[in-house]
Parts: structure tokens; sequence; C-alpha cells
């Protein structure tokens, strides 16, 4: 976590210049009005970075923000940010409906057009900001789904998530993890957003893009689990193996042949590191699951063009 402001430790007259250049560098450009316009402004903003995407938290006095045509004009990444209500409520404008956003609640935030967002008193909002590119989606879906969030069944599943990510991107901060955690949202966001948008036959395949991210989330943060196979991940994720199997075709997939490519490529990465060196090929072959080290290397050599012993050898040559 960064912490991009704290105006405890600010003169006061210094914290409305101070939250403008915080709040510029966290999102796309607005104007920004306080509610005590003789300058008594109390605000911290904090900072995740998850990969491609981010997540950014605000706590402080009553505050206005709104980004005009002018500034669309003027340019910023093709973003939107899926924000909670954390504290308080405020008030959002945007493509003409205005709503009020309470405690607890989700707003999705098309930041390639104008809105307002406004809170009085002390107030909190974090919000998750994906590009389009990331999302896949169109503007078009985006803002059919603004209009009726709470009618998807994923919508509570995500709000929780949302809720819960600032305490686990704190422990994931600096890692690989990190990005992954960050790749995970962006599917539950555009699963959630996709049944939002879509009639109730649709929903059916984004609820299994759901499934198979937890899935995939869950598996890769277990790859060096002895026990870690089908049955396993099945029980976890109260299914059945026939679902599970289900899941991964669905996406094309092999269950058994996505984990051991990815059981491979932690062994390449480890391989590869110096801390490394003096561990033996068939010990971090091992650690990945492989117990017979002729197998692992024939599946290595088949994936990656090299045995281990030479792929290490070029890599801590």
């Amino acid at each position: 976590m960064a912490v991009l402001l704290d105006t405890t430790v600010l003169p006061r007259s210094d914290r409305a210049e101070a939250f403008y250049t915080a709040m510029m560098s966290a999102s796309v450009p607005s104007r920004v009005e306080h509610e005590d316009r003789h300058g008594d402004v109390h605000a911290r903003m904090d900072f995740w970075q998850l990969g491609a995407s981010d997540l950014f938290r605000n706590e402080g006095s009553g505050i206005r923000l709104v980004r005009t045509p002018k500034h669309v004009r003027i340019g910023a990444p093709e973003r939107l940010a899926l924000a909670v209500q954390v504290i308080g409520s405020g008030l959002f404008s945007q493509g003409g409906a205005d709503r009020r956003v309470h405690t607890g609640e989700l707003m999705l935030v098309d930041l390639t057009a104008p809105y307002e967002f406004a809170w009085t008193g002390r107030g909190a909002s974090q919000a998750f900001q994906i590009d389009y590119d990331d999302l896949g989606l169109s503007v078009e879906t985006v803002r059919a789904a603004a209009r009726r969030l709470p009618s998807s069944p994923l919508y509570e599943l995500v709000l929780h998530h949302l809720t819960v990510l600032p305490a686990v991107g704190d422990s994931l901060q600096g890692t690989r993890s990190a990005s992954m955690l960050g790749a995970a949202t962006t599917q539950l966001v555009r699963a959630l957003l996709s049944s939002a948008a879509a009639e109730d036959s649709q929903r059916h395949p984004s609820m299994s893009d759901v499934l198979f991210t937890r899935i995939t989330w869950y598996a890769r943060r277990h790859l060096t689990d002895p026990d870690l196979g089908p049955a396993r991940i099945a029980a976890e994720h109260n299914i059945s193996l026939r679902y599970l199997y289900k899941v991964f075709s669905e996406h094309h997939l092999s269950f058994e042949q996505w984990l051991i490519g990815e059981r491979l490529e932690g062994a390449r990465r480890q391989l590869a590191s110096p801390a490394s060196r003096y561990r033996s090929i068939a010990a971090i072959a091992a650690e990945w699951g492989f117990v017979d080290a002729g197998h692992f290397t024939r599946r290595f050599r088949r994936a990656h063009g090299l045995t281990p012993q030479d792929w290490r050898r070029l890599n801590q040559a």
C-alpha cells in the first residue's frame, strides 16, 4: 500500500492543494470542491497497485468531484471504476441519472464520461480501477450494467471481495500474487457487468467464468501442496469432479494438463533463481509435484524445448 495523502501531517493552508494533486495522480482529471471552502480539509488516500489494475481508497471530509466534458476532452486513460461506499453515503450522477449510494453499496463509474460524486461530513469510498482494454467489454455493455448492478447474482460476492481487498492487497504487495489478484478481480468485475447487462438466459456463462477464476486463483496459491488435485479442488469449491472438468472444458482446457503446465512454470522459475543454485533438480521437481525426475525432465523438455539442466545452466551462467 502507498499512502498518497495524509492531511494530519500537513499545515491546514496546504491541504486543499495537496488533496487535488493526490486525487489527480490516482484518478482522472476532475474539479474538486470541498465542503469547507475555507480549507478545513481532512483526508487520507491509499493506493494499491495490482498489476494492470489498481485500488484507490479515499476517506475524509465532505467533497464534490465534478468531471466535465472539458475534462473528458483533455484526455485520460480509458478506464472505469467499480467503487464501494465504505463510510457514509454519496450522491452520484452520470448519464442523466442521479442515485444515492449508501454504505455497503456498489457504484460503477465510467471514467470516459462526465460525472459528479459528492458526500457531506465524513465519508469513504474505495474504487477498483480497470482499463477498458483489460476489461474486454464495450462501453455500451458497461453503461447498460451500471443501471442494474444489483440485479446480478454476483453483486454480493463482488461487494464482499472489494470490501476485503485492501487487507488482502497489503499482504501481497511486492509479490507476483498481487498481479494475479488484480487479474482475478478484473475477471470478477467482468462477470458482474456481463451478467448485469445481459438477459437472464445469458448469465450462466459468466457464473462459470467466476468459478474458473476462483479455482485457478486457489490452485496457483497451492501449487506446491502435495495433495493438490481435482478431488481437493472440487471439495474446496463445493462442486463435483464432473462439474470441475466441465468448467475447464468450457475454457478449452484439460484440468490435469493445465495443472501440470502451471507446476512446470513454477519449477522453471525456480530453476532460474540464484537462490536455488545448490538445490538438486530432483528436489525442485518434487517440490512442484513431480515425484518421478525422469517424467519431469520429459515434460519440461516438451514444454520448453530444453532439459531442466540446460535451462538452469543457461540462466545461471
